[in-house]
């Protein structure tokens, strides 16, 4: 558990993710929490994420696609691009979506010329855990992909099912 931002994020329960969730009150802030939910994607990808990359003609897309050069690299300093079907679930917020369509990126900044950054969505989500009293249990935006991965181990399922890599650039 994270302590001071030491050690490791914790593992949200749905429960959890439930309760923080209905603390947000900014779509986009709510909407990048499911992103990261429902994918197991690093938050500083997500907030890169384009228009394109998740609707087309105004329509959710199949597939969600976290380009390579948004995406950490391997240890052997290779990105890839990451493609992920949209469930069910994560299709149904995504069509409740608005997006601003005067900015190329799906989580504009008030600019809308750039990105939200990293730093503004941390400060919401500690804002929404404090107001869901979890505070104690060392949330963190690292969190929703350690429990996605996580449920999925505990279901026996492999990370890398329902996804396509293919290798894109080096670094």
């Amino acid at each position: 558990m994270k302590n001071h931002g030491f050690g490791q994020a914790a593992v949200i329960s749905y429960e959890e993710y439930i309760k923080i969730r209905k603390q947000y009150t900014n779509c986009k802030h709510k909407l990048i929490f499911d992103v990261g939910w429902y994918t197991g994607e690093r938050w500083g990808c997500i907030l890169q994420l384009r228009l394109d990359d998740v609707f087309d003609k105004g329509n959710v897309k199949e597939f969600i696609t976290f380009r390579a050069r948004t995406r950490k690299a391997s240890p052997q300093g290779i990105k890839v691009t990451r493609q992920l079907p949209i469930s069910k679930s994560l299709k149904e917020i995504l069509s409740a979506y608005q997006p601003q369509e005067t900015s190329e990126w799906l989580f504009p900044s008030s600019n809308l010329s750039n990105h939200i950054s990293l730093r503004t969505c941390d400060y919401f989500l500690r804002s929404a855990v404090n107001k869901a009293h979890l505070t104690h249990r060392g949330i963190s935006t690292h969190s929703t992909r350690r429990s996605f991965v996580t449920h999925l181990a505990n279901k026996g399922t492999d990370i890398k099912t329902g996804a396509t890599h293919y290798r894109s650039s080096r670094r």
